[in-house]
């Protein structure tokens, strides 16, 4: 048990040291400056103590979580969020609403930083923010041109004109 728990640190430290240095790049990133960081609870055994979050975006002071906005705390959870997937990638990532707090500004950082990850990874964001979905290569959604019939929508962006005209679209009743 002493050998598991003490490689049990080891491997916990190491992981977290990996995600504290990317959520701090990714934060800066997210919000244009600020500093973040994820602190341990003093005193305690790594394995058992508490991990704290500490983000101050740029010109505040250091405030408690808890006084940020809800876009950025949002921000803040992507960006934390973003930083353990990138130490641990997968090929595929759903992300569901994440963008619904933002401001306009904020959902332009948070396209910026989601556009580093597309070299390995895909994304499925569900999302109603038009600023979010310009980011995208194809849109799939639902549309109800005539009450009471559901159609999916798909929309490559390489099948759209000069002019903003689908060129090729293949609409299914639901």
């Amino acid at each position: 048990i002493a050998k598991i728990n003490q490689d049990s640190r080891r491997l916990f430290l190491e992981t977290l040291d990996a995600i504290r240095t990317n959520f701090q790049l990714l934060y800066r990133k997210s919000f244009g400056g600020g500093h973040a960081d994820i602190i341990l609870e003093e005193g305690e055994d790594v394995l058992e103590c508490g991990v704290e979050i500490v983000a101050t975006p740029p010109g505040k002071t250091s405030l408690s979580n808890s006084l940020l906005s809800g876009g950025e705390k949002a921000l803040t959870a992507v960006a934390l969020i973003m930083a353990i997937f990138q130490f641990r990638p997968s090929p595929f990532c759903v992300l569901d609403e994440v963008d619904a707090p933002f401001d306009e500004a904020n959902i332009g950082r948070f396209v910026t930083v989601l556009r580093e990850f597309l070299d390995w990874t895909k994304f499925i964001v569900v999302t109603h923010s038009k600023k979010t979905m310009t980011a995208a290569n194809t849109l799939y959604g639902v549309t109800m041109q005539e009450s009471g019939v559901s159609t999916q929508v798909s929309v490559r962006f390489e099948d759209v004109g000069e002019d903003g005209e689908i060129l090729s679209a293949q609409p299914s009743p639901i």
